[in-house]
C-alpha cells in the first residue's frame, strides 16, 4: 500500500515527519532520482535517497528503539550547543542506522522524564496535539496561593498564546513558603507550566516531568541515565496513540 514519503522515511527512523517535510523542500530527498515531492506517495520498492544515499528498506519492529531518559537540570535537548553546555544527546548509546528523535523538549532547567524513539511515525503520534496525552509535573513555587488562585488555574489561565489550564491540581507537600504541587497538561506549549504560575503570581523554584502518558519515571532512574522501554510499556505507548507498527494503515 502506498503512503505518503514524509511518513514512511519517519516509520524508517530517519526522522520526524516535520523535519522530512523540511528536507524535502531543500531538495535533499529524490526518488527513482527525481527530486522528491512533499505528498508524494511510496510504495517501498523506489529508489529513494537522502543527501545521495539510498535509504535501505528495513522493518520498522526490527530497528525500531524507544527508552526513557531522565533528563538532568541544566542539560539542554539541542543536539549541540554553540556555548558548549553539556545536552542530553551528550550520554545516549551511538545507533549504527537512524537517528534519535526526542518526544518534544525541557526547558534547561527543567528535568524529568523524556522519551527517545528511532520510530518517526511514533515521536510524530506523541507530539500531536490530537493525542492528548497528559504531561504530569511535580512543581515547588514560592509563596502560599489560596484556593481561589488553584481553582481559577484548573479552570483556565490567560496566556499571550491564549487559555491554558491544568487538568489537575494537587498539592505535594512542602513547608514555609516553598510548595510542592503535582499538575498534568495536555499540550506541549513552550514552558507552559512556568508562565501558568508566573501569571497567577509565584515563581517556579523547581520543575520536575514525572509523567508522559501512560509512562511515569522510574524511582530508580538517576539524572542522566535511560533503559529501553519494557515491552509492556512500549505497548501501552502504541495503545496511546491507536499505533501497530506492524500494519502500514497505521503509519
Amino acid at each position: 500500500m502506498a503512503e505518503r514519503l514524509q511518513k514512511y522515511l519517519a516509520a524508517m527512523g530517519l526522522g520526524s515527519r516535520r523535519q522530512i517535510e523540511g528536507w524535502i523542500s531543500e531538495g535533499r530527498i529524490t526518488v527513482n532520482g527525481r527530486p522528491a515531492e512533499l505528498g508524494q506517495k511510496v510504495s517501498g520498492d523506489e529508489r529513494i535517497c537522502v543527501n545521495g544515499k539510498p535509504v535501505r528498506r528495513q522493518k520498522t519492529a526490527q530497528r525500531s528503539r524507544t527508552i526513557l531518559y531522565h533528563k538532568a537540570f541544566a542539560q539542554i535537548c539541542s543536539r549541540s550547543d554553540p556555548e558548549g553546555r553539556a545536552t542530553i544527546f551528550d550520554t545516549l548509546p551511538k545507533l549504527a542506522t537512524g537517528r534519535w528523535i526526542s518526544v518534544g523538549r525541557l526547558d534547561f532547567l527543567t528535568a524529568g522524564l523524556m522519551i527517545l524513539t528511532t520510530d518517526g511515525e511514533l515521536a510524530h503520534r506523541l507530539m500531536h496535539p490530537s493525542s492528548g496525552l497528559l504531561r504530569k509535573y511535580a512543581v515547588r513555587i514560592h509563596g502560599e496561593p489560596d484556593q481561589t488562585t488553584l481553582q481559577q488555574l484548573r479552570k483556565g489561565i490567560e496566556l499571550s498564546d491564549g487559555m491554558a489550564r491544568f487538568r489537575s491540581l494537587e498539592i505535594a507537600g512542602g513547608e514555609g513558603r516553598n510548595r510542592w504541587f503535582h499538575v498534568t497538561v495536555s499540550e506541549g506549549r513552550n514552558r507552559l507550566v512556568r508562565r501558568m504560575w508566573e501569571e497567577a503570581g509565584f515563581e517556579v523554584s523547581r520543575l520536575i516531568r514525572i509523567g508522559f502518558g501512560p509512562l511515569t519515571l522510574p524511582r530508580d532512574l538517576r539524572a542522566g541515565r535511560h533503559r529501553l522501554l519494557k515491552p509492556a510499556e512500549l505497548g501501552k505507548l502504541y495503545a496511546a496513540v491507536h499505533y501497530d507498527p506492524e500494519d502500514s494503515t497505521t503509519r
